[in-house]
C-alpha cells in the first residue's frame, strides 16, 4: 500500500496512517469492499508498532471509513451507504479538514493562507463539471 510515515514530523505516525488512508480513498487508489493489510503486516511494512497501526485502523473504524471484520479482516466501506449517517459524514470533513489545517501549519502556512487556498480549490471545484455530467 502507498504509505509512507515521516518518523520526524511532529504528527502523530497513527495520525499520519489514518490521513493517507483518506487520502488513496479520495483518490480512488483505494475502493469500497477492498481490503487493507494486517495490522500486523502493515507494521512490519512501514516499521512501526503493531499498536500503532490497529490505532489508526480504530480511528478509520470509528469514523465508518473502514470496517473490520474478524477473522475475514479490514475492508474500506462504501461512502454512499446507508449505515454512514450524516453526523458521521459531517465528522468525516471535519477530521479531515482539521488534518489539512494542521499539516498546513507545521509546514509554516498562516491561517489566511490556508483559508485562501481552500476557498480557491472549492472555487475551483465549483467551476469543475460534476462525474456523469
Amino acid at each position: 500500500m502507498e504509505i509512507e510515515v515521516q518518523f520526524q514530523s511532529s504528527i502523530p505516525i497513527t495520525e499520519q496512517i489514518a490521513h493517507r488512508v483518506m487520502e488513496l480513498i479520495a483518490l480512488e487508489k483505494l475502493q469500497p469492499g477492498e481490503q487493507l493489510p494486517t495490522t500486523r503486516s502493515l507494521a512490519v511494512e512501514l516499521g512501526v508498532n503493531f499498536n500503532t497501526v490497529a490505532r489508526a485502523y480504530r480511528i478509520l473504524d470509528r469514523a465508518g471509513i473502514i470496517s473490520t471484520q474478524p477473522g475475514r479482516g479490514t475492508f474500506i466501506l462504501d461512502p454512499e451507504a446507508e449505515e454512514r449517517g450524516h453526523s458521521t459524514r459531517a465528522e468525516d470533513i471535519e477530521e479531515l479538514a482539521r488534518n489539512y489545517i494542521r499539516q498546513a501549519s507545521h509546514l509554516g502556512f498562516e491561517p489566511y493562507e490556508i483559508k485562501d487556498s481552500v476557498e480557491k480549490l472549492m472555487g475551483d471545484q465549483a467551476e469543475s463539471p460534476s462525474p456523469g455530467d
